[in-house]
């Protein structure tokens, strides 16, 4: 795959056709004639208003508790990002998208280790067949540690994603109170499992498809860190897997969705699930998403919270720093087996 040139250009000069690299074999191919699109209501949707009452508190842990039983994936309304902020992170994202290539490209890099870098598809080293997006990534926390390496361009990028950034942060971090309550935990617990905390988001483009049968934006997957919060536009494109049918997510204004990440899965010792979730194309229309992932700092070290751990749920997993979780995540490719496999307490050792 051309490492020079991005996916939104190549639609320039495609037209009605989709290049090869991007068809994938006919055995794994979306049927975007068969899948579940249900109602909003498909998904969980969970208000955090009235949060600071003990009652209603206690009502929404219920909540959440089951979400993420039952279906790994929830929304959040109410949740307190005020709706300028995210007009305005879903409008720089669109300006960048549509910056010149050449400017564009001084942040392209096939490096997943690169702290800020624009690539296209999913890892370019790894994979046989590519998948119909271009992505932005950088890491944003500590915000001062990396504000200075993004992009200059649109003028407003580094401040809208900087408030953006720091809003969700908040965020986060009350919804991990929520969630280590759920498990049965400490209030702070998994705030103190992450050791200094890691923060990174990626701005997904997904380009109109002449052809979205034949490829995926993202193919099925589980993500790598502890949550996601995932910021969509209005045009409809995630799938989330739930007991065994594809379910199409509505995207509603002015909401969130929230889904767990595969080191929670670890830490709640399977009692919550990272669930495979993915992105189709169509087109008519592109698509924005915005996904904010929360996880470890890659010195901190992740397993079965020993609260969670009895002669009926022995430890599924062993103890692995997030630095060794995420080398092993992107050397390997994103439709392959699941990477918390290599990490069960009965692994051989060699795996590690």
């Amino acid at each position: 795959m051309a490492a020079t040139k991005l996916l939104t250009d190549l639609t320039i000069t495609a037209k009605d056709n989709i290049p090869p690299q991007y068809i994938r074999p006919l055995s794994d191919r979306p049927n975007l004639a068969d899948q579940s699109h249900g109602s909003q209501a498909s998904i969980p949707l969970i208000d955090l208003r009235g949060l600071e009452d003990p009652r209603r508190r206690s009502e929404i842990i219920k909540q959440i508790t089951q979400a993420c039983q039952d279906f790994g994936f929830f929304q959040l309304k109410n949740h307190g990002i005020p709706e300028t902020e995210i007009n305005n992170i879903v409008k720089v994202t669109r300006e960048f998208f549509k910056l010149p290539e050449s400017e564009r490209l001084k942040y392209y890099s096939d490096d997943p280790s690169k702290t800020t870098r624009l690539s296209t598809s999913f890892n370019v080293k790894t994979e046989k067949v590519a998948n119909w997006r271009d992505f932005l990534r950088l890491q944003a926390y500590p915000l001062q540690d990396f504000i200075n390496e993004w992009p200059s361009s649109p003028p407003n990028f580094k401040k809208n994603v900087a408030e953006y950034c720091t809003s969700m942060r908040g965020l986060v971090l009350r919804l991990l109170e929520l969630i280590s309550e759920s498990l049965g935990l400490e209030r702070d617990y998994i705030d103190k499992a992450l050791g200094k905390h890691g923060q990174h988001m990626a701005f997904n483009y997904y380009p109109p498809c002449p052809k979205p049968e034949l490829t995926y934006g993202v193919p099925g997957h589980t993500d790598v860190g502890l949550i996601t919060i995932l910021l969509q536009d209005d045009v409809p494109g995630l799938q989330v897997l739930n007991n065994g049918n594809w379910v199409s997510v509505q995207p509603v204004p002015n909401t969130f969705i929230v889904n767990i990440g595969d080191q929670l899965q670890a830490l709640s010792n399977d009692r919550y699930t990272s669930v495979l979730h993915r992105a189709v194309v169509n087109s008519g229309k592109d698509r924005v998403s915005i996904p904010t992932f929360y996880c470890p700092s890659f010195d901190a070290v992740i397993g079965p919270a020993k609260e969670l751990i009895d002669d009926d749920h022995p430890a599924v997993y062993k103890d692995f720093t997030y630095a060794e979780y995420f080398k092993k995540f992107w050397n390997r490719d994103i439709a392959t087996e699941s990477c918390l496999d290599l990490f069960k307490a009965t692994t051989n050792n060699n795996n590690n």
